[in-house]
């Protein structure tokens, strides 16, 4: 299963980190779409990010995993387009575990 940890401010809801984690084992390894879905998604997200509004992301990528802590930015337009990528990922994940919940978990966690 594969294991979407989301950590969030407490006061304001702002993504502060999160985590990809698992294998979704919906299929053999290579023909796996849920899995190609969720790498789709969580590493296109980063690549955005980095892309679209400038900012380069800390995040770790493995086999099976990827985690980033999120920075937040003294540029208050770059730091909420850096949030809209996120909660953009967030939205899509949501839509794959809604068709794969079997498969693919999202847990948010407030700090």
């Amino acid at each position: 299963m594969i294991t979407v940890t989301l950590v969030r401010n407490a006061k304001d809801r702002r993504i502060v980190s999160f985590a990809v984690e698992g294998h979704a084992k919906y299929a053999k390894p290579g023909k796996d779409i849920v899995c190609a879905g969720v790498s789709a998604v969580s590493v296109g997200t980063v690549n955005a990010i980095e892309t679209l509004a400038g900012i380069e992301l800390p995040a770790t990528v493995k086999n099976g995993w990827l985690s980033s802590d999120v920075p937040v930015l003294p540029d208050a337009e770059s730091d909420s387009r850096m949030q809209l990528l996120l909660e953009g990922m967030v939205v899509m994940l949501e839509t794959i575990a809604t068709s794969y919940g079997k498969h693919v978990v999202i847990q948010e966690q407030l700090r």
